[in-house]
């Protein structure tokens, strides 16, 4: 702990540097303001509202040390179940392709669609976050777990993909994506090919059903609204009264990202291209009090021109949005539904000591109860 002494000297120096750091705050300022002539008030709308989300991997991880399980489920606001699967670090990523791969190679699952739609014949060829099979099998210490998370990820994607590209839809449907329209975990210029076929379908689903298909991705937290957010609500950007939302320059982005490619978008002409970026980014105020919690949301590049609509639809979700106030309720759900928690998540933990009995020879079952207990009896002492 601080001595008191050392107090008012530190208290001292933390104001003389926020004075000499108020530049920074100055210059952001001068930054939001230019955002207030673009404001926009959101209007309501009525759409069907779907969202694709895959549940946090910190809620789906089964430990037992040294085993660990990952269970992958992508589910929607509807709790219907698009996609499961089970794996662990050493996972060989080669037997993955069996479950989503037919025998003579028909895809036969989300995954596998888009992995058939792009051309790639593994799941490194898919993602370089994931490691060939050969070095999961000859070198296991190597290879980092978190390549897990990717998988999950990719997952998430997929199924957005096949929603897109090869689903009906009877009516309008608005698709929520937990999270930006960006991500860096496809390998060359996978994203950008998968982005270009989603374009089209969503194109072909309007001229061949008459049904508009939109999507938008929000985040929770944000690089650039957390740069950005209090110079906002200095500068009074979103005055009470209506939901409003403000498009963000690609240059200000480029300020708030460590990468910059970040921040290409499609609109990109020049330099390297827009290997990452789906959406245009929008900061969005779905309540109506200059208090009420504003997000970074992600627009279908392609959909740009329709963002009154995009958002008008969101709005009335969001306005019941529970827990979380002002944050659409279609995501709120799928995250409720997708999580493996209480009675679900202590049957899938049971099921692993289960695996792990089997693994033991005869005998030596019950060292391993012995061993729980005195595990359990320490958590509930000291966890």
């Amino acid at each position: 702990m601080l001595h008191p002494d050392a107090l008012p000297g530190l208290k001292e120096q933390i104001i003389r540097r926020a004075e000499a750091d108020r530049a920074l705050l100055d210059d952001l300022r001068r930054e939001v303001r230019q955002l207030a002539g673009h404001v926009r008030v959101v209007r309501p709308r009525s759409s069907t509202a779907i969202s694709l989300v895959a549940s946090d991997g910190g809620n789906n991880k089964l430990v037992f040390d040294p085993f660990y399980v990952q269970v992958v489920r992508v589910v929607d606001s509807y709790g219907k179940e698009l996609l499961v699967d089970v794996v662990s670090p050493t996972t060989d990523p080669d037997s993955l392709l069996e479950r989503h791969f037919t025998p003579s190679g028909e895809p036969r699952t989300a995954l596998g669609r888009l992995m058939a739609d792009l051309g790639a014949r593994s799941l490194s060829e898919l993602s370089h976050m994931i490691p060939d099979g050969r070095r999961v099998r000859e070198r296991p210490e190597t290879v980092s777990p978190s390549w897990v998370q990717v998988y999950r990820d990719l997952c998430e994607w997929a199924v957005l993909y096949e929603r897109i590209c090869y689903q009906t839809f009877a009516t309008d449907t608005l698709i929520v994506r937990d999270g930006l329209l960006r991500s860096k975990i496809f390998r060359g210029e996978r994203f950008i090919r998968m982005r270009e076929r989603m374009e089209v379908a969503i194109e072909r689903v309007w001229r061949e059903d008459r049904r508009r298909i939109y999507l938008v991705g929000i985040a929770k937290h944000s690089q650039v609204l957390t740069r950005y957010g209090l110079a906002m609500a200095i500068e009074e950007i979103f005055p009470s009264g209506d939901a409003r939302y403000v498009p963000v320059p690609r240059e200000m982005e480029l300020k708030a990202y460590k990468w910059q490619e970040w921040a290409r978008g499609a609109e990109t002409e020049e330099g390297e291209a827009p290997k990452f970026v789906a959406g245009d980014m929008f900061f969005v105020r779905f309540g109506p009090h200059s208090g009420d919690p504003i997000w970074a949301v992600d627009i279908f590049s392609a959909q740009r021109d329709r963002t009154d609509e995009i958002l008008g639809h969101l709005l009335a979700d969001a306005r019941d949005g529970f827990p979380i106030p002002y944050y659409p309720l279609c995501l709120q759900r799928a995250h409720e539904h997708a999580q493996l928690a209480d009675f679900d998540w202590q049957i899938l933990q049971d099921q692993v000591l289960e695996a792990i009995r089997r693994l033991l020879p005869d005998g030596k079952q019950p060292l391993l109860d012995a061993y729980r207990l005195r595990a359990d009896v320490t958590g509930e002492r000291y966890g």
